[in-house]
């Protein structure tokens, strides 16, 4: 199985989490939201697959590049 790093492209904090591990995310879904100047952007998944882990949580803040979730393939 292929591990597929996510990884946030603005530093912010966590909005909201919308895929649980243990659920499947398609290419191009959005794992999760990261509130940044006052804006929402959404973390996206490059591949789909299966999340088995989530490296942040909501409210926690979160750095430009950070791997914030792994996705398996």
């Amino acid at each position: 199985m292929a591990r597929i790093e996510v990884k946030a492209e603005v530093t912010g904090k966590v909005w909201k989490i919308l895929v649980p591990v243990g659920a499947r995310v398609d290419a191009d879904e959005p794992v999760m939201v990261v509130e940044s100047m006052k804006m929402e952007i959404p973390v996206i998944s490059e591949e789909g697959g299966t999340v088995v882990e989530l490296r942040v949580g909501e409210g926690e803040a979160v750095e430009d590049g950070q791997v914030v979730a792994i996705v398996e393939r």
